[in-house]
Formats: structure tokens, sequence, C-alpha cells
């Protein structure tokens, strides 16, 4: 009989990172994969990503709405309330042998206590990594929820078992980035991102800079600042920027506050903006900018496979792992700018193999189709001692 596998995607992002694994797991004979696209996966102002997905040719068997408007912590933690409810009543309508998930969002933690209060055997994608913002501690909350891990980097697999988990049910066999971006092509699509998004027609052909700004959830009050700052430093720059909006994260409509007010009182400013960008496309402009200035995980983890230029604004990815091109500066103009500057003026680094190489999403498909669901967990050095 066929293992029945629930792959949960819950943002953009997430989607780009699983594509891969899930179009091995495709390829498995003895899985048969479900796809439940929740969160902002579903939303119009973020998207609706859940289209790609379907476009890609993955089903959809199940939807979950979550988000409660407000955008401030109190209606983040009630969404995660609502998500519990909304996922447990399809784990249990679907009746999954596993779930299958990928990093750290709130929206993922819900799916984790759903599936593991359900006796549901839990896969875990890209745990023991260390960052900023609330992600460090959900990400570990997950990690001690899942029965079964798959690290993108040795160190984070050391750290998975030093939490307590068991050497047996941690693999860490790279992130599967490396295989969107080996197929991804190389070449921007301008006349697809002429008509998508909204602002001044970019030169793809000329020096752009991509920027990407999440809310930091520990820091609530500072985030429109802070973008203040990012948008000065392009501002001052005058080189012609790309603009992805930000996640659904509480103090998000500060950020997006900022973004309005600019694009308000700077139409002449080169600036072009977009809600969301399938992989294939946002891939290759990562490889193609002059410089990405923000702090998405993509900024760390992807760039890493280009050499791009990085610049880090603030906290949120503090703790990860990342290679020579990245520089980390406080969230204030004049150390934006800076760094900015000296990243030009030094272009493109090496690439790194730091998230590994090709082949890793069917190595992953692979060990995952051999795995034995189990429900009862403990900590594996009290299992040395018995």
């Amino acid at each position: 009989m066929k293992k029945k596998i629930a792959v949960v995607l819950v943002n953009r992002a997430n989607y780009a990172r699983m594509k891969p694994v899930m179009q091995a797991l495709k390829q498995e004979p003895d899985v048969d994969m479900q796809t439940i696209c929740a969160g902002s996966m579903l939303l119009d102002r973020y998207g609706c990503a859940r289209n790609v997905v379907e476009a890609d040719g993955f089903p959809i068997d199940a939807e979950v709405y979550l988000q409660l408007e407000g955008s401030v912590p109190i209606t983040m933690v009630k969404s995660i309330g609502l998500a519990v409810i909304e996922f447990a009543s399809e784990f249990n309508r679907m009746k999954p042998d596993f779930v299958l998930m990928i990093g750290d969002r709130y929206e993922a933690m819900a799916a984790a206590i759903a599936a593991a209060y359900q006796n549901i055997c839990l896969i875990h994608l890209q745990g023991g990594e260390i960052s900023g913002s609330i992600d460090e501690s959900t990400r570990h909350a997950i990690t001690k929820l899942a029965h079964y891990h798959f690290p993108a980097t040795k160190r984070a697999a050391d750290y998975i078992v030093a939490m307590g988990e068991d050497p047996d049910t941690v693999f860490p066999l790279g992130c599967p980035t490396s295989d969107v971006v080996l197929a991804a092509s190389n070449d921007l699509p301008q006349d697809v991102l002429g008509r998508l998004g909204v602002g001044t027609s970019i030169d793809f052909s000329k020096p752009y800079l991509l920027v990407l700004f999440h809310p930091v959830t520990t820091d609530i009050g500072h985030q429109e600042e802070q973008m203040e700052a990012v948008l000065e430093t392009v501002r001052r720059l005058n080189i012609q920027t790309v603009l992805l909006w930000p996640n659904i994260d509480a103090g998000s409509d500060l950020v997006s506050q900022a973004i309005r007010r600019f694009r308000e009182f700077h139409h002449e400013f080169p600036l072009h903006a977009y809600k969301n960008l399938p992989p294939d496309i946002y891939i290759p402009l990562l490889n193609h900018a002059a410089c990405c200035i923000g702090n998405s995980s993509s900024f760390v983890r992807e760039t890493s496979f280009f050499g791009t230029p990085v610049v880090l604004v603030g906290s949120r990815q503090d703790g990860r792992e990342w290679s020579p091109s990245v520089i980390r500066v406080e969230p204030l103009q004049p150390e934006i700018e800076a760094a900015t500057r000296n990243q030009l003026a030094h272009g493109r680094y090496e690439a790194s193999d730091l998230y590994g190489g090709p082949g890793v999403a069917a190595r992953i498909a692979a060990q995952v189709a051999k795995l034995t669901p189990y429900a009862q967990k403990q900590l594996h050095y009290v299992k040395r001692q018995a």
C-alpha cells in the first residue's frame, strides 16, 4: 500500500524550496502525495501562490484559511489557534501517514501541533538552523514535535542531535534550494516581469537592486522606520530597484505603509514592486541583481549559489550560516548605504556550496519513501541510558 504524505505549504518561499522535493516525491512509486495550501498562499494581496502550485502540476487537496486581519502580535497568535483547528480537521479528513513541512513559519507550527496530537508522523525540513525573530523558537519547537529531520547543513544536524533527537532520524542531505537554482533558467524574462507588478519599467540589462524586507516580530514598532532607512538608501544610490512586498507577519502593514509612502512621494524613482514571483523568475532575478538589500532568508540561502552581493539588514537572520557574499548591518540608513556601496564596488563573489549541490531533492524523496511512521518520541540520551 502506498504511503500517504501530506505536504504543507504556507507561503511563497515555503513552496519555492519544497517544489523540487514534491516533484521527486511524485516519481516515487510507493508514495501518494497530498498537497495542502494554507496562509498567505491563498491570499491575493500576496500573489495567491496556490495558483502557481496548481499550474506546476500539483493538485490542491486542501486549502486552509487561517489569517486574521490586524498585522499585530495578537492577531498572529489567534491565527495560530485557528490554524491548529483547521489543520486538525483536514488531517482527520485526509488521514495521511506522514505530514511533510519545511522551515520555521508559525503556520507550519500550527500544522505540526495538529499532526503530532493526532499521532501522525511528522517530517521536518530545514530544522536545526539559527536565526533571529520568533522563527528561531518556532523552528526548534517544530523539531521537538517532528519524528524525522532533514537539515540543510551538518551544523544544523549536529544541533538537532544536541537537542535530544535520535541520530538515526536525522538526514543532513542538503537544501533542496540547490535543485531550484539548478532548474531555473539563467535568463530574465523581461517581458513577463514588465507585465507583472506595478511601478516604473526596469531595464534588466542594466544594474538593479533587489529589495525584500520582512518585519521582525520580536521588534514590534520599529518596522516602518527600518523600511524607511532601506528605501532612503536606494533613493540616495539612485539605481533602479526591484522590490517584493513583505510577508504576512505582525508588522507587515507598517513595512507596507513605508513602501506606499515612498512610491507616492517619489514617482520619478525607478522602482518596480511585485506581490509574488514564481521560483523560475525569482531565482534568475536574485542571480542577476547587482546587490540584494533586506532580511529575507533567500538572501542568505539562494544567493549563496550565485555569489550575489548581499546587504543583510537587521537581526532577522542572525545566527544563520552564510557565505562571504553577505554583509550584515544594523537597520540604520548610513550603515545600509555604506555597506551597499562597498558591495556594489566589490561585485560578484565566488559561488558557495554551503547549502549543498545538485540532487538534494531526489535524495530526500528517496529517503522519505523508505521511512516507517511512528508516534512515540523520546529524548535520545534518555534512551541511551535505559
